[in-house]
């Protein structure tokens, strides 16, 4: 196992459990108490769990709280590589789309390189440097101006005014945080204006939210729940976030993730893609 693949499988008992043990880790991973010390470390700094005599515990994100890019890159890797997998199914040739800044964006992004003829806009630096790498002639990606955020995405006015006259297929958003009555939230006040400029814009919103996401509030809502036509998540997606996403999305995706983090499908939650 890497090391980027244990740190976030590290991180994930941190969250199901409140906190975890070095000794705990080390015989579960196979590995010694001091790479465990390493990773824990190297997670501490990035502001995602904090460390304790022993172990390490949750770090108590509040509404306004945006880690950075590269520490988000961390969480959740086969949901999200699993996620995109699926997403990229609903791109056909040709297509206009938006991806918006985020991890599991940038992931699609990853899987759109080879897709002809499409025109991709996007206020995330790291989803055009992706695009631009891959280096397809028939593709056009347009990257808005803005002022950056942790988290790699361009925002403020000049942001929000690339995107106002543009009509576009699809818009893929990745969010910060999901419930019922706040709707889909980040918590950078400038980049929910941008998100909410680009759902305006696209005739179908398809949010990509890995299970994580449910329970958490950023301090701006971007748009409610209803306004979704399609969202893709994991199966680890608990009860009662399947019963309100199914009740208010147009479309409930789950998928499994692998190790490999290739999607399979799962049938009893997944109804026609559009």
């Amino acid at each position: 196992m890497l090391a980027r693949q244990r740190q976030s499988a590290i991180l994930d008992r941190v969250r199901a459990a409140g906190g975890v043990r070095v000794t705990d880790l080390a015989t579960e991973f196979g590995v010694s108490d001091m790479t465990i010390r390493r990773d824990l470390e190297t997670l501490h700094e990035r502001g995602l769990l904090a460390k304790v005599h022993g172990g390490a515990t949750t770090s108590g994100p509040g509404s306004t709280d945006e880690p950075g890019f590269h520490a988000k890159s961390v969480r959740q890797l086969p949901a999200k590589a699993a996620i995109a997998d699926r997403a990229a199914l609903l791109v056909r040739p040709g297509a206009a789309v938006a991806l918006s800044a985020g991890t599991t964006t940038a992931e699609l992004a990853r899987r759109l390189v080879d897709v002809p003829g499409l025109t991709v806009v996007t206020n995330s630096l790291p989803v055009a440097e992706i695009l631009h790498a891959g280096g397809r002639p028939d593709q056009t990606v347009v990257l808005t101006g803005g002022v950056r955020t942790p988290s790699d995405a361009l925002v403020g006015p000049l942001a929000v005014a690339a995107v106002r006259r543009l009509h576009l297929d699809l818009l893929f958003l990745g969010v910060h945080g999901i419930t019922e009555r706040a709707g889909f939230t980040t918590p950078n006040l400038m980049e929910a204006e941008i998100d909410r400029a680009l759902v305006a814009a696209a005739d179908q919103l398809v949010v990509l939210a890995d299970h994580t996401k449910w329970g958490t509030v950023g301090i701006s809502s971007i748009v409610e729940l209803t306004a979704a036509q399609v969202l893709v998540s994991d199966e680890a997606l608990p009860p009662p976030a399947r019963r309100v996403l199914g009740e208010q999305v147009g479309q409930l995706i789950m998928v499994k993730a692998t190790r490999a983090g290739r999607a399979t499908r799962t049938p009893t939650s997944e109804g026609t893609a559009p």
